[in-house]
């Protein structure tokens, strides 16, 4: 379907009100961007200069809506079933088969984690260099491969090996969905967007689990159960990988379903963001810049604090559901609550943190459920009298997946820069793949069925006062001292100390503002948005506005 020959884009061109009107070439515009700027900046120099009326706002976020967010759910539900694929397998008697003892059970959990925090310098650098929808692409096929033949693996060794493959190209997913996060859409619309795709994590506890259960009553005489789900996952992996390198695109500029028109509107609409789009230029200044900036440090030590609890949770959800007197399979049909609970978090924290425009009040939030469902899990003996007490209690802690995408959310709202943006984002998960790492290790199938020092662990991170929280105030003070030092230096260049930040209004404020300024957003507005697609990192950037 080319787009281009719609009839209809003239008469939706009157929504649009040109502002500034340039030379325009459509022949001129080169893929290969200007050294040193953003390739959106190329792209428009070749249009016109336009203000985005909600209108074709609204219309052109339900395109991207539709065409560019299914696709990310689709392969963050099947990344985490693979990843999980191991927790379903322990339940159906591979820690038996594969004779395991001791710890490697955990260092199975473990070892994704490592092969992720090890590759996401490289990923980063691939992020900047390579075109984004090809690349995801590459990544889902070769995961999807390595996951169907660990259905070989049958001792430590083997599996140890698979393992760490599959956390080698799964390592590209998160950070590459964290850029196209940053690429398609506005600052107010990135939380729920983060949000929707991580929020697959309760979905794959949902499906997954309901997978498992029917997947695991097939009677083969040659393949165990276990290597029946890590087949079958595999392969409809490698299936779904087709469909990621013929839809997804590269970037606004590239998107097939969008026409001439509406690529300059999805660009346009994004200049207030202040964060640029797409760069192919590795900057080592922006590397630089990342290392040696004290939120980057903050949000590595926030998303590490949080995942050491929640790493173990993965890994032994199912086990810890076995302690309580359930049979494998109920254990599995059990943990799909858990992942409705994880769905409501995710969103709902994403909701409120929308809503109030700030993430602190949300985390804070978040972290109480987590804190009363591990101390249920503590104090209660793991008997089947209790078993509804402690189911609860196993609920509560699900909630602890709504605060990463936040997390997610406030670091890349708050970089710019794209070179600097990889690097910032590859250092947030290498701390949450420290926290995963070391998660798992907390809890061992010795400890059954209290499992009290990974719970205990759980509650040391999540108790009210704990890093988590102050990290959390000495982010949000941290942003609010930048937002003063750039406005003063905007009083110094001649501007105005104070400026809207039309990113994190909503469509009936963005209405509302445009209204009130007769229709056009205005010279300063205009001044506000030269460096947008100048690849400049946000504090370089004087009129780039923090957000907590």
């Amino acid at each position: 379907m080319d787009s281009n020959k719609d009839s209809g884009s003239v008469d939706r061109k009157d929504n649009v009100e040109t502002v500034e009107s340039l030379p325009v070439n459509k022949h001129a515009y080169n893929e290969k961007p200007t050294t040193g700027r953003d390739r959106a900046a190329d792209f428009l120099a070749t249009q016109e200069r336009i203000t985005v009326s909600p209108e074709e706002n609204k219309r052109i976020l339900r395109k991207i809506d539709l065409a560019i967010l299914p696709i990310m759910l689709v392969v963050y539900f099947l990344q985490q079933l693979d990843k999980s694929s191991l927790s379903y397998a322990s339940v159906f008697g591979i820690i038996q088969d594969a004779n395991l003892k001791g710890q490697e059970y955990s260092w199975l959990g473990s070892i994704i984690y490592i092969a992720q925090l090890v590759m996401q310098p490289i990923i980063a650098y691939f992020l900047v260099k390579l075109p984004t929808g090809k690349f995801a692409a590459l990544m889902v096929v070769c995961w999807g491969i390595t996951l169907s033949c660990m259905t070989a693996a049958n001792n430590f060794k083997g599996l140890l090996v698979t393992r760490f493959f599959l956390g080698t190209f799964e390592a590209s997913v998160a950070p590459t969905f964290v850029a196209i996060t940053q690429m398609w859409w506005r600052r107010s619309e990135q939380t729920n967007r983060n949000a929707s795709w991580y929020a697959m994590n309760g979905v794959t506890n949902i499906i997954g689990s309901l997978l498992a259960y029917g997947l695991g009553h097939i009677s083969s005489g040659s393949l165990h159960s276990y290597q029946i789900i890590f087949l079958f996952c595999g392969l409809v992996t490698v299936v779904f990988s087709v469909v990621v390198f013929i839809y997804l695109p590269d970037s606004p500029m590239d998107a097939k379903f969008l026409n001439d028109h509406d690529k300059v509107v999805a660009v346009e609409r994004l200049r207030d963001n202040q964060m640029g789009i797409v760069s192919t230029q590795w900057k080592w200044e922006h590397v630089f810049e990342c290392l040696l900036d004290i939120k980057t440090w903050c949000w590595f030590c926030l998303i590490t604090s949080i995942s050491i609890p929640s790493g173990g949770i993965t890994t032994f959800g199912p086990l810890i559901l076995t302690s309580f007197g359930f049979d494998k399979y109920e254990s599995m049909l059990l943990n799909m609550p858990f992942g409705a609970v994880q769905i409501i978090a995710t969103m709902g924290g994403a909701a409120f943190a929308t809503w109030t425009k700030k993430k602190g009040p949300a985390l804070a939030l978040l972290c109480v459920p987590p804190i009363v469902g591990t101390v249920m899990l503590l104090s209660l003996e793991h008997t089947v009298p209790n078993r509804g007490p402690l189911l609860v209690g196993y609920y509560l802690i699900s909630v602890y997946p709504g605060i990463s995408p936040l997390i997610y959310s406030w670091s890349s709202q708050n970089t710019a820069g794209e070179t600097k943006k990889k690097c910032t984002t590859a250092m947030l998960f290498i701390g949450q793949s420290a926290g995963n790492i070391i998660g798992p290790h907390l809890y061992t199938v010795t400890d059954k069925p209290r499992y009290k020092r990974g719970l205990t662990s759980r509650y040391i991170y999540f108790v009210p006062g704990s890093s988590s929280r102050a990290l959390t105030i000495l982010t949000t003070l941290y942003l609010m001292f930048l937002n003063k030092q750039h406005s003063k230096r905007r009083v110094a260049v001649g501007k105005s100390a104070v400026i809207v930040d039309r990113s994190m209004m909503n469509v009936k404020e963005r209405a509302a503002d445009l209204a009130a300024l007769g229709g056009e957003e205005g010279e300063e507005a205009n001044r506000a948005g030269d460096h947008a697609f100048d690849d400049m990192t946000d504090l370089k950037n004087e009129d780039f506005i923090f957000i907590y």
